[in-house]
């Protein structure tokens, strides 16, 4: 669960004569705001006719967006530090997987608790801008929001020294040492999230990508280009035990479940 993050008045209406015939069904000050919106689509609509639009291609594999809890259920005012505006690459493509090192035996219910400890970790004696994980998931199966910055969005994030970029961390609410227990409901808590996200890009989670090194405190020295699988384990990119070897065992399963999830067979 390593990683750092630091900062270094108008003009006139051009109105096609379709806008003008679409007025006549709306009276009074709507006409006004639906003359403005009208002259904005018919102009659209004429340039669009007049040359070819590339469409871009939506990603033929979305997995459905899992239920999400968001981070407003654990942070509080009281709790919550200043932090600079999140950070955003251009897409994900890959997923660490990690584990925060903390009890097993935790009632679910007290989650956002456990959360807010470990943000206040990251954030206090760390000195880090906000949690280092894009999600956590607890073993009864809920997924929570981590890191700033909206869950749809390739936020950067603080979870894998020099592969944060271009990747989501996800963080297993617990201690997965080998021969510890993982609940199934936590690896398929894990799979959904990873293939809702890989699917954004497209991303097969059983494939293999290539990721640049943004510094040299990972396995890799700055600027080297390794590959990965879609969905790995912490200790793969940085030299730590995480996310421990009884959740690094069931990553195949977790793969194979996020591409069904995919609709890929």
């Amino acid at each position: 669960m390593h990683g750092r993050s630091r900062w270094q008045p108008l003009s006139a209406w051009r109105v096609h004569p379709v806008a003008f015939a679409l007025l006549g069904c709306v009276p009074g000050l709507a006409a006004v705001l639906a003359l403005g919106l009208c002259a904005s689509g018919v102009e659209r609509i004429v340039a669009a006719g007049s040359r070819p639009v590339a469409a871009r291609p939506a990603a033929s594999h979305q997995a459905p967006r899992p239920t999400i809890v968001p981070r407003s259920a654990w942070l509080d005012h009281e709790t919550r530090r200043a932090q600079p505006p999140p950070r955003y690459d251009d897409t994900v493509v890959a997923v660490f997987v990690h584990h925060t090192d903390s009890p097993n035996g935790y009632d679910c219910a007290d989650v956002p608790r456990i959360i807010r400890f470990v943000y206040a970790g990251q954030t206090g004696s760390r000195d880090w801008d906000d949690i280092g994980y894009n999600f956590l998931v607890d073993r009864c199966g809920t997924i929570y929001e981590g890191r700033e910055g909206g869950i749809a969005r390739p936020v950067t994030g603080a979870h894998t020294q020099g592969f944060n970029h271009r990747t989501t961390g996800i963080a297993a609410i617990g201690t997965f040492t080998e021969g510890v227990p993982v609940p199934k409901a936590m690896t398929d808590a894990i799979a959904a999230v990873a293939a809702w996200k890989l699917g954004l890009s497209d991303t097969d989670p059983r494939t293999k990508v290539r990721l640049t090194s943004s510094n040299s405190y990972s396995r890799y020295a700055s600027g080297t280009t390794a590959t990965f699988p879609a969905i790995v384990g912490h200790d793969v990119g940085y030299m730590t035990s995480c996310p421990g070897a009884a959740l690094s065992e069931r990553l195949p399963e977790i793969r194979e479940t996020a591409a069904r999830l995919q609709g890929r067979h």
